[in-house]
């Protein structure tokens, strides 16, 4: 018996087979690249979702394995904008590291009201949120704007594929500010028609909930079994809390992967404009969340320009250099940030640089910039009445056990490692098994590694804290004068990107 499940992420698809045990069988991988048209544009053709999602399932079938259930999951909130035919009419606008919609946040926020909107929607409009986004398309994109009925994301793409449903799961609904009232549980119609008119918004069910089940075309085109259940999935941060099961109250996960994504599980809603507020995966719980728009980007970025030495050099040079880089802070803010400074024009930033720093230094700044980023984001949580009492690390970051050292070096808390960390492609596969018997899954996944606070390590970075905090305020002004250069540089005109 085993159990597929495939997550569609901002730099791969990748999707695993797992047995009853929770034991992974097989795994595979497909690179991608976003596509940047201008400053601030992010996006992704949803065909490449599905062209993927075929030849990784084709690949974990070869052995002749049979599936019991197909999980999906995917980045988002995205807005990829279809037809009354459910034909993708542009590429897919991707979540808040596309930050094209600042004009229209601020429309929305004099129309519909900020307040009202964090009351209703438990967010406040931002560069994460999706009709900010479809109101860009309505301006900019008229013809398209005209033709789109429907809404979809990776997850309930690849549902609508397999199955032909037209589904959204309700944590993808309330990170789709302002469409979704998180009191109602249920999509607000006068904010929808104040944005999208004739919109045909998806019929909404809970992630661990069947969409439906694989058609004779979908089986042809992939290798599943016709009748195959297919759950209807959500964003891969929430997949990903559920692959090391951090859906408690009290629990928070980490998300190490292209960007940092925090997730707390709150006994009640909390509404804070720095920070998302959501409904949970599960029927029931809540969810306060945070994400940074660069991690592992920025990483990959100083890899490349250091032209692509091996990683565990990288590493063990950044080990070498200690804590604080020898004197440098750098602010992550490579693609602006979302929370919880809330700046689509912020901009990286290396304060401290001199000729005696070498590579090393920079890989380890960059390491700790993240990690700086999410103590900032967890005292905004604290300051919100988040309780914080488990920390659980997931992602491809988690390999490196220097980053996740300097994460709670920074923070000064433990974090527990579990098994498997290949992510949320493994909480869709979790799901999965759960439509089958929830407690089968209950002892998947134990804990491997705990990461424990260094006393000393600690300490020098508290001090350092204070300077990363400061930083940000102290050069404001001059990265937003930058980012209007860049715009201008790149033909858009002085004002910003609308």
């Amino acid at each position: 018996m085993t159990f597929l499940g495939v997550d569609i992420g901002t730099s791969s698809s990748k999707g695993v087979l797992v047995d009853a045990s929770g034991a992974v069988v097989a795994t595979a991988v497909r690179a991608h690249t976003v596509s940047r048209p201008r400053p601030g544009h992010v996006e992704m053709d949803p065909e490449t979702w599905w062209r993927e999602f075929r030849g990784i399932t084709r690949e974990l079938l070869s052995g002749g394995a049979r599936v019991e259930a197909v999980g999906v999951s995917g980045m988002g909130p995205c807005v990829a904008l279809a037809d009354a035919a459910n034909r993708p009419l542009r590429p897919a606008v991707l979540y808040g590291v596309d930050t094209r919609a600042v004009a229209q946040i601020a429309r929305l926020d004099a129309e519909l009201g900020r307040r009202a909107v964090l009351d209703r929607c438990g967010s406040v409009l931002s560069t994460q949120a999706v009709g900010p986004k479809v109101a860009w398309v309505a301006e900019h994109e008229p013809e398209v704007f005209h033709a789109a009925r429907r809404l979809f994301m990776p997850a309930s793409y690849l549902a609508h594929r397999l199955t032909g449903a037209y589904v959204l799961d309700h944590h993808s609904a309330s990170q789709s500010v302002p469409f979704y009232d998180t009191r109602a549980q249920d999509w607000y119609r006068p904010w929808v028609e104040a944005v999208w008119p004739h919109a045909d918004l998806p019929e909404l069910r809970w992630p661990g909930e069947e969409a439906g089940t694989v058609t004779a075309g979908a089986a042809a085109a992939t290798g599943l079994a016709p009748g195959t259940p297919v759950l209807t999935g959500t964003i891969d941060a929430w997949a990903e809390a559920v692959s090391v099961d951090a859906t408690r109250p009290g629990d928070l996960m980490l998300m190490y992967g292209t960007t940092m994504f925090l997730i707390a599980t709150v006994a009640r809603q909390l509404r804070v404009p720095e920070l998302w507020s959501t409904v949970g995966a599960h029927p029931g719980t809540r969810s306060l969340a945070g994400g940074m728009a660069t991690s592992g980007a920025v990483t990959d970025w100083l890899r490349g320009l250091f032209g692509a030495p091996d990683r565990a050099a990288l590493l063990a040079e950044a080990a070498d250099s200690g804590a604080g880089a020898r004197g440098l802070v750098m602010l992550p803010y490579f693609a602006g940030e979302r929370t919880p400074v809330a700046d689509p024009d912020a901009r990286g930033v290396i304060a401290g640089l001199t000729v005696e720093h070498t590579r090393g230094d920079l890989y380890r700044a960059a390491l700790e910039a993240t990690a700086h980023g999410v103590r900032h984001n967890i005292e905004a949580m604290r300051r919100a009445g988040a309780g914080i009492e488990r920390v659980v690390a997931v992602g491809g970051g988690t390999q490196s056990r220097l980053w996740t050292q300097i994460v709670s070096d920074v923070t000064g808390l433990p974090q527990d490692v579990p098994t498997v960390t290949v992510g949320a492609a493994y909480g869709a596969a979790r799901l999965a098994a759960d439509l089958a018997d929830p407690a089968a899954t209950a002892s998947w996944n134990p804990v491997r590694d705990r990461c424990v606070p260094d006393p000393a390590a600690q300490a020098a970075y508290d001090r350092l804290h204070g300077l990363y905090r400061n930083l940000y305020p102290a050069t404001r002004d001059t990265v937003h004068a930058l980012a209007r250069f860049q715009r201008e540089a790149a033909g858009e005109g002085s004002g910003r990107a609308g």
